[in-house]
């Protein structure tokens, strides 16, 4: 069974991996980054570029991760500003952060309250839903793929709803160091909690893990994972993880959560 001063492994991107690792080594957590995603650009720059060209016709744009905010402001041309018509929708704390540190106003963006029970595209609708959409143009900031719930909601409302893919997410290639601290996960998975950001991640680790069990079995099952989103800890139940627990994607709730785990 895990222990709560058990090793921490942080799957986001590596440059909000480390963020993370940072914040909840703060809090006594013993944490490393094992990113499991990486963040690559967009095949087609192109629409990007018109995206940015036709920023002040939009109504909203809805930016669907951090991850989303960084690629669209990395295409900003020279001396580009936020619209004051524009706003700017996200449906977390860490989205909203990044689209603070890009220089959008706090009083520009919509997003869930923060002691909402969950942070996803429900929970934004909620706090949307009332607006009056009819004719209005709205932009949804994405990578590959992904859930169109919250677009569908809007064009019902007589919104017109484009989606921008901005970035893509692959596997990541691990370092030297990654590669060791997931052989140790996979040697003693009693002693390690996976912190699950994203069902990609998931999707991911066994052919990560390949490589480090050659044809032995993952140790799934004896592996305890945290995840942020009931649709996350769904996917690892999937995958056959034997013991997940569910946190709001909050510092403070996931350190309670790993905290809150007993031997």
């Amino acid at each position: 069974m895990t222990h709560p001063r058990s090793r921490v492994l942080v799957t986001r991107p590596r440059a909000q991996a480390q963020a993370w690792v940072e914040a909840l080594t703060a809090h006594g957590l013993d944490a490393v980054v094992l990113p499991l995603i990486e963040i690559a650009t967009a095949s087609d720059r192109a629409p990007l570029d018109e995206a940015w060209r036709t920023l002040h016709t939009r109504g909203l744009l809805m930016f669907v991760s951090a991850s989303a905010v960084r690629a669209w402001f990395a295409a900003a041309p020279a001396g580009a500003t936020w619209p004051a018509t524009v706003r700017a929708a996200a449906t977390g704390p860490g989205t909203v952060a990044a689209l603070l540190a890009a220089g959008v106003p706090a009083t520009s963006i919509d997003a869930p309250p923060d002691d909402a029970a969950r942070f996803d595209s429900e929970a934004l609708w909620s706090r949307l839903a009332a607006r009056n959409w009819a004719g209005a143009r709205v932009l949804v900031v994405r990578g590959e793929g992904g859930r169109d719930w919250l677009g569908d909601r809007l064009a019902e409302g007589g919104a017109t709803v484009e989606w921008l893919t901005a970035y893509r997410r692959i596997a990541p290639v691990l370092d030297p160091a990654e590669r060791a601290r997931l052989r140790a996960a996979l040697d003693a998975p009693a002693e390690h909690v996976w912190l699950f950001s994203s069902s990609e991640a998931i999707g991911h680790l066994p052919h990560v893990a390949r490589a480090e069990v050659a044809d032995a079995t993952p140790p799934w099952s004896a592996s305890c994972a945290v995840a942020t989103h009931p649709r996350i800890a769904e996917s690892a139940r999937r995958l056959g993880f034997g013991r997940v627990h569910e946190a709001r994607a909050t510092v403070l709730d996931v350190v309670a959560c790993i905290q809150s785990i007993r031997p």
